[in-house]
């Protein structure tokens, strides 16, 4: 049995055992923060009740016996790693896409780990490779309803580019010229970096350039700014555009369409191929139904008040039923400290 367990994060910002924490040490969003951190504390306390003290990478100390590491996604300075604890066990959460870090499913990097925690559903083994979702904190209230809502649609989501045949960010986009062009007064959206312009392909190196993304940023008049709570924004509005990353990832559901439940917004999804699979088609509309944004709109803007009450309730059913389990910080915490610590 370990004695000591060491969490290396790709985010620094949670290193100092801040990504145990449930109130932020720099005054910003508690709630915000325990978001991010609620799973990482079940963690450490399941890894408690077993006997083995959980920190982030920086308290280790050279000398320390009877280790193991946790990598929440492959780092970029993985040889580094592998050559300071060659005889350290050590295990892989994968959380990211694999349009963010390619890194992830090269399985050239997993025969490093003893296991792989993942979402990625054609790898699963239950040997070396174990189901893990994006865990969710949920809220203490769920008494949303539809009397809170005085908009129609919204989108909060940051603004990148990637170059790849699955990437839905320029869906987004779309999405948002579609209804700047044809039903300005019933959507706004939010996010990061929508106030810039981002250079793709080879010249991608422009972007440090703030001054020059600034200048030539495009013009979006439903864009209403960045937020610290989306909450706050998705309780106001009865719809909202739920487009994950990238398509076709067998297996990965991210947090944006809890977030939208949680709020009690009806997400708008897009993303897993097979989503109904795991989540009631009766909590969300889909936007492959659709075959353009003129018939998704008619269909929303003309939902009876009946038919959208029941995407509530069914929304709550959802969230309080065992289907809701896999995608918990309770069963984050309690899958990888079951399997970690199993002989």
């Amino acid at each position: 049995m370990y004695k000591k367990a060491y969490l290396v994060l790709v985010d620094k910002m949670f290193y100092k055992n801040r990504i145990f924490q449930l109130k932020n040490p720099d005054n910003f969003s508690d709630r915000l923060f325990k978001e991010r951190t609620y799973p990482y504390f079940l963690l450490q306390q399941e890894f408690k009740k077993l006997g083995i003290v959980l920190d982030t990478y920086d308290y280790f100390k050279e000398g320390d016996s009877s280790y193991v590491l946790v990598f929440v996604d492959v780092p970029v300075n993985l040889e580094y790693f592998l050559k300071k604890h060659k005889n350290a066990d050590k295990f892989l959460i994968i959380y990211e896409s694999p349009i963010i870090s390619l890194r992830n499913l090269d399985k050239k990097n997993h025969k490093h780990f003893k296991k792989v925690f993942t979402w990625q559903n054609s790898l699963i083994d239950n040997k070396k490779y174990f189901k893990l979702n994006y865990a969710n904190t949920i809220p203490d209230n769920l008494g949303f309803s539809s009397s809170d809502k005085k908009k129609l649609c919204t989108m909060i989501s940051g603004h990148k580019f990637k170059t790849n045949p699955a990437e839905l960010y320029t869906e987004r986009v779309k999405a948002i010229r579609w209804f700047e062009k044809n039903a300005t007064e019933d959507f706004d959206f939010y996010g990061k970096g929508w106030d810039r312009y981002y250079f793709k392909d080879n010249f991608t190196k422009l972007n440090r350039l703030t001054f020059l993304t600034k200048f030539l940023k495009p013009h979006y008049p439903s864009y209403k700014g960045p937020v610290k709570l989306r909450d706050e924004i998705y309780k106001k509005f009865k719809f909202a555009i739920c487009y994950e990353n990238s398509t076709g990832c067998d297996g990965y559901i991210s947090e944006k369409i809890f977030d939208c439940f949680f709020s009690g917004c009806v997400p708008i999804y897009w993303g897993e191929s097979n989503i109904d699979k795991y989540i009631p088609k009766n909590t969300f509309i889909d936007k492959r139904l659709f075959k353009t944004y003129e018939e998704l709109y008619s269909h929303i803007k003309n939902m009876p008040s009946e038919k959208y009450e029941e995407y509530l309730e069914n929304i709550k059913k959802f969230i309080k039923s065992e289907k809701m389990y896999p995608f918990t910080a309770e069963c984050f915490a309690e899958t990888i400290s079951r399997e970690i610590t199993k002989e």
